[in-house]
């Protein structure tokens, strides 16, 4: 069935800083940083995490639907969305708005340093849950901060099972509202620096915020993700590559996996693979929506990797 994708759609200008961040700041001096990065290469790519999890969910055979709002300058995104056979129809353009930029340096240790301009992504909250149709789930991407909020308590209303990712979003929120949000989400998925600040937040700790739902999903880079379930902890591997290539985009990878996993109907300890197996494949590739496996490859590598088949 489709997959309601509430989030982002953006344009990533990504930017390789060969050095590291750490020797260029000074944490003697972080009250007053004028730091300038010399990047070599520069590049524009489609992204925004509604994009990016929907380009994943679509490669795994998944039927996604996105939910958000675009600028002025959208119309190469729309394009791009029709090559790619993602349906638009819940895609609301603002005209006197530009389209979510994020402006992304990654160090040669892969860390990140993101400016983001939000632009019509603000205005997500026009859009409306009812206005999608029948769909079997939905997650709650990082958008604009009214429309999550909207969006979670229609899916909630309408009984919609839906994940809440608050990403880079999270400290937009308080510690009562991000509590709202658990409540009322069957399954919240965060990484391990989301976490903390979702602990610190809520007051809530890992072990209380899994109680609360279906499944609480953390993932921690390459140390792999923990997926809380049915009262215990599930440890997932990382997949191992051969190069690191761009973290940009591994998340959303990892969550069209979940997203897959819970129209399928797919058992929590292979959920959690497939989606570590999704972001293994992202990141040996620059660029979000740059991946192409074919599913046969993906059921292949998922079977070299793991020992057993995935359907």
């Amino acid at each position: 069935m489709t997959s309601l994708i509430c989030g982002s759609v953006a344009y990533d200008t990504i930017m390789s800083f060969p050095g590291r961040f750490s020797e260029a700041i000074l944490a003697d001096q972080l009250h007053k940083i004028n730091v300038a990065f010399l990047v070599p290469s520069m590049r524009r790519e489609y992204g925004g995490c509604a994009g990016n999890i929907a380009y994943n969910l679509k490669l795994l055979g998944g039927d996604p639907l996105i939910m958000a709002t675009i600028g002025q300058d959208g119309a190469p995104y729309m394009e791009h969305l029709d090559k790619l056979g993602i349906s638009r129809r819940c895609i609301r353009t603002i005209d006197t708005a530009f389209t979510a930029q994020a402006f992304i340096t990654t160090d040669g240790d892969s860390n990140q340093i993101t400016a983001f301009h939000p632009g019509a992504m603000t205005f997500s909250h026009e859009n409306r849950i009812a206005d999608a149709g029948k769909v079997s789930h939905a997650i709650i991407a990082p958008d604009g901060r009214d429309g999550m909020m909207q969006h979670a308590k229609d899916c909630a209303d309408q009984n919609i099972p839906f994940i809440f990712d608050p990403g880079q979003g999270l400290p937009m929120f308080n510690g009562e509202e991000l509590k709202q949000f658990i409540d009322i989400a069957p399954y919240v998925a965060v990484n391990d620096y989301e976490a903390e600040l979702l602990v610190g937040r809520t007051g809530l700790s890992l072990t209380d915020i899994a109680a609360r739902t279906k499944a609480l999903i953390v993932t921690r880079g390459e140390l792999g993700s923990e997926i809380y379930a049915n009262g215990e902890k599930i440890d997932i591997p990382v997949v191992e590559v051969d190069k690191v290539v761009d973290p940009t985009g591994c998340g959303d990878a990892f969550r069209a996996g979940i997203l897959y996993g819970l129209d399928k109907d797919i058992d929590w300890p292979t959920i959690g693979r497939l989606s570590s197996l999704m972001g293994a494949i992202k990141i040996t590739h620059q660029g979000p929506q740059n991946h192409q496996p074919t599913r046969a490859e993906i059921d292949t590598r998922f079977k070299e990797t793991f020992g057993y088949s995935l359907s």
